[in-house]
């Protein structure tokens, strides 16, 4: 008797099921309509800024001191004391070393000795002259009695001259033991201690240094030179010279150019070597930051007034030589522009060519722009501060970007 064979039924309704949802869902896929589009990308937007601007030169320069003094010694002898704490502010006349002055005392009171011995020399020679131009008139001696009293006296008085000479001679070497600050300033380092001999005008014995104010100098190359010659010729700007014009210095660890000062100084001649003309500024320095040797930025005053438009640097892209920035045009879309670039003024680069008053260009969100046409969604900040985000105002229950 042959054996029946079971079929399960559950499996085969089952695998009927998923046959049938998968059909269904086919014929949803065949009649779907287009995929759904990405909306625009959103960037920050800054019109261009039109604005009278004055161009500013820029150079690098060094601080110096107005004045600076070695101290030497004025007369020999052994050092005896430094008086001052090394780095410190001094004032004229404070001292500053002390050489041993005893030798220098006891020859100033030799001196002083002698000046002493002439008068009295003198007052005799004096009296003598009266006396013997009385017994002259009594006809009591003769003539030349007279005559060789005159001359005793004339000797005399020329003694006295000769020794108070010498006495202020051995004054001065005694005063100059006490060697004292010859300026207001910033005292260095003592190169001498105690106990070593000195001598005049070779000991350096250490340097002063004025404080307040500061010279900047710097050196400019010949073409600036010549195009602010012909800007002086032309008007567009005071001699540098003779006026003073203003000039603006910053510091290594500064942003920009925060202190002000004037010119003080532009050389006779270049230097034919280098092609270049050095020049000077003058700053206060009353808080006493700047110090002598310091680095610094200089800008200088480069033209007068003129309109110029300004954009942002991180609006700037560069494709190769060219730089060019992605403009706001009709439907929201992102336009390449190249532009011609001028110096930073404010915080803003000039643009010389390319751009016109009142365009908008994309400032934040560059790398969102793929290609040159690609519409965004624009969102308007200051082209002075492009990093400020877009203004928010509430609407109804929501919030509206403009």
């Amino acid at each position: 008797m042959q054996a029946k064979t079971t079929i399960p039924v559950w499996p085969a309704l089952a695998n009927a099921g998923l046959l049938m949802l998968l059909g269904i869902a086919l014929a949803g896929c065949s009649h779907s309509g287009p995929p759904p589009q990405m909306p625009p990308p959103q960037v920050s937007v800054a019109t261009v800024v039109q604005k009278d601007v004055t161009l500013w030169d820029e150079f690098t320069g060094r601080i110096e001191a107005v004045d600076k003094v070695e101290v030497r010694p004025r007369v020999a002898g052994y050092l005896d004391k430094v008086n001052f704490e090394e780095g410190r502010q001094v004032r004229k006349g404070d001292l500053l070393f002390q050489i041993d002055d005893r030798e220098y005392r006891a020859a100033h009171s030799r001196a002083t000795a002698e000046v002493e011995r002439a008068r009295s020399r003198a007052a005799l020679a004096q009296r003598q002259l009266e006396r013997s131009r009385q017994l002259v008139a009594n006809k009591l001696v003769a003539r030349n009695d007279v005559d060789l009293r005159e001359d005793e006296l004339a000797q005399a008085l020329a003694d006295v001259k000769a020794t108070q000479a010498a006495a202020e001679q051995a004054r001065l070497n005694l005063e100059f033991t006490r060697v004292t600050a010859p300026i207001d300033g910033r005292v260095g380092k003592a190169l001498v201690t105690p106990g070593n001999l000195v001598a005049p005008g070779s000991s350096l014995l250490t340097t002063v240094v004025s404080m307040d104010p500061v010279y900047v100098s710097f050196e400019g190359d010949e073409n600036t030179y010549l195009r602010y010659q012909g800007l002086e010729r032309a008007g567009e700007l005071p001699s540098a010279r003779e006026a003073g014009n203003p000039v603006r210095m910053g510091l290594a660890d500064e942003e920009g150019f925060p202190h002000t000062g004037s010119m003080n100084f532009i050389d006779n001649e270049l230097d034919a070597g280098t092609g270049t003309i050095r020049a000077r500024a003058v700053f206060s320095n009353k808080d006493g930051r700047f110090t002598p040797g310091l680095f610094a930025r200089v800008q200088l005053l480069g033209s007068g007034a003129q309109s110029a438009l300004l954009i942002s640097d991180r609006a700037v892209l560069t494709d190769q030589d060219r730089k060019f920035v992605y403009v706001i045009g009709p439907e929201n879309k992102a336009l390449r522009r190249d532009v011609k670039l001028g110096a930073q003024v404010d915080g803003l680069r000039i643009v010389t060519d390319g751009l016109a008053a009142n365009d908008r260009i994309v400032v934040n969100g560059v790398q969102k722009v793929f290609f040159p046409g690609m519409p965004v969604d624009p969102q308007p900040v200051p082209m002075e501060k492009p990093e400020q985000a877009p203004a928010v105002a509430a609407v109804g229950g929501g919030a509206l970007i403009f």
